[in-house]
């Protein structure tokens, strides 16, 4: 099952850009998953909840968009930064540079 590598793969790239950036809390991270990818996504997902129990992300929920072609990265990370955004939240999403 190449997709719990894959997770691993993303969790490394997610860590590596928190400790980066110093980002506080992570809630969510997005990856971006394309059609033609090669991934079955339902194990994707469950590979990536259990990556993300671990520090620094403390059970943040992964977020996989769907999108054309073969794309498959990391996109986004959620932050619990105790900042309101404009919705009313506190959270605030970090993109991610390619």
């Amino acid at each position: 099952m190449h997709e719990m590598s894959l997770a691993m793969e993303v969790g490394r790239l997610a860590a590596e850009q928190v400790d980066r950036e110093l980002l506080p809390r992570v809630s969510a991270v997005g990856v971006e998953v394309g059609d033609r990818a090669g991934v079955v996504i339902d194990a994707l997902e469950f590979c990536l909840q259990a990556v993300l129990t671990a520090p620094p992300f403390d059970d943040a929920r992964p977020v996989l968009e769907r999108c054309r072609g073969d794309v498959l990265r990391l996109a986004w990370i959620d932050v619990e930064d105790g900042i309101e955004d404009g919705d009313g939240d506190r959270d605030g999403a970090a993109a991610v540079a390619d």
